[in-house]
C-alpha cells in the first residue's frame, strides 16, 4: 500500500557552539535522511544563530533551520527519532501544512521569525480580517467559604490574699 505524501515543515535548533562546518554537516545529514526515505525537499531556510528565550541543555543560543518537504506520513516518526538520537539537535518541531497554510505560502506570506507578514495589495486587510480576536466566554466564579473555629482557653488564675487583717494582732 502506497502512503499518501503530504507537505511538512520541520524546524530544528542545532547547538550554536558548533563550528559552521559542523552545523552544515548536521543540516546535510537531515536533508539526506529525508531524501533517502522517499521525501522531497521543497525548501531549506537557514535562519542562523539566535538567542533562545530560555536555556536549553545549558545553552543560550541555537542555530535555527527550517525544512519544508513532501513525504509519506511514516517518515515523520523516523525523522523525529533521528532528531532525538542526534545530540547536536537541541529542539525540533514538525508540522503538516494544511491547505490554508499552503495557500498563504503561495501568496508569499512566509517570512522568517520576527518580521511582519507582507503579501499583496490587500494583504493588510486580509490579515486584519483573519486576526480579529474571538469573544472571550463569560466566566462566572462562585466562592463559598465557611470558617469554623473552636477556641479553648485555659487560664490559671492565682489569687493572693494579704494578711493585713492579721498584722495588728499580737499573741
Amino acid at each position: 500500500m502506497q502512503h499518501q505524501t503530504k507537505i511538512y515543515e520541520s524546524i530544528i535548533i542545532i547547538n550554536a557552539t558548533l563550528e559552521d562546518a559542523q552545523i552544515e554537516t548536521e543540516i546535510e545529514k537531515i536533508k539526506d535522511f529525508i531524501t533517502k526515505n522517499n521525501g522531497e525537499i521543497r525548501a531549506l531556510e537557514k535562519w542562523g544563530r539566535r538567542r533562545l528565550a530560555y536555556a536549553i541543555k545549558k545553552k543560550n543560543n541555537g542555530f535555527y533551520v527550517l525544512y519544508e518537504f513532501k513525504a509519506p506520513g511514516d517518515l515523520i516518526a523516523k525523522l523525529e527519532r533521528q532528531y532525538l538520537l542526534n545530540e547536536n539537535i537541541m529542539r525540533f518541531l514538525t508540522i503538516e501544512l494544511n491547505k490554508k497554510a499552503l495557500k498563504a505560502k503561495e501568496v508569499g506570506q512566509r517570512t522568517p521569525i520576527s518580521e511582519p507578514i507582507v503579501a499583496g495589495e490587500n494583504a493588510e486587510s486580509e490579515i486584519k480580517a483573519e486576526s480579529k480576536p474571538e469573544p472571550k466566554p463569560e466566566v462566572k466564579t462562585e466562592v463559598k467559604a465557611e470558617v469554623k473555629a473552636e477556641v479553648k482557653v485555659e487560664a490559671e488564675v492565682k489569687t493572693e490574699t494579704s494578711n493585713d487583717e492579721n498584722k495588728g494582732v499580737t499573741a
